[in-house]
Parts: C-alpha cells; sequence; structure tokens
C-alpha cells in the first residue's frame, strides 16, 4: 500500500494528512493491522529549499528508526 501526499506541508499537516488517509483505510477497507512502515520525506525551510537535519555532532540525519509506540500503562493493566 503506498500513500503519497503532494505538495510541501508543515509536519502538523502532515501528521492531520497522514491521520486521516489510515482512517480512511482503516473504513473503506477494513484494515486493522500492518507492518514495516516506512516514510520517506524531503525536508525544507518552508520556502521549497531542502534542509538536513543534523546530530549533535553536526552530522547529517538520514534515518530515524522506531521500533512502535510508547507502552500505555492501561494496556498492560487491562484498564
Amino acid at each position: 500500500m503506498k500513500i503519497s501526499i503532494s505538495g510541501e506541508h508543515s509536519l502538523r499537516e502532515l501528521i492531520q494528512c497522514i491521520y486521516e488517509q489510515l482512517l480512511e483505510l482503516e473504513q473503506t477497507y477494513a484494515i486493522d493491522y500492518a507492518r514495516r512502515v516506512t516514510i520517506y520525506m524531503t525536508t525544507t525551510d518552508g520556502c521549497g529549499n531542502t534542509v538536513y537535519c543534523k546530530n549533535e555532532r553536526g552530522d547529517d540525519v538520514f534515518a530515524v528508526k522506531c521500533e512502535g509506540p510508547y507502552p500505555v500503562a492501561a494496556d498492560s493493566l487491562d484498564i
């Protein structure tokens, strides 16, 4: 499954776009689970110019990895 979002958007707008698309997949196609999700994006300065993320040493950061959402205590306590 591929989700494409065109144009330049703020991160808040992208969060909303992704949320809406995932909600539509859930509602329209009865999708409940997914595995190995990868998001590629070109970071910009708001004027269309590419900018690069840098770590504390000043090195370019090209990828970040996430093992999933932060666990919610209520889930483990069956609340």
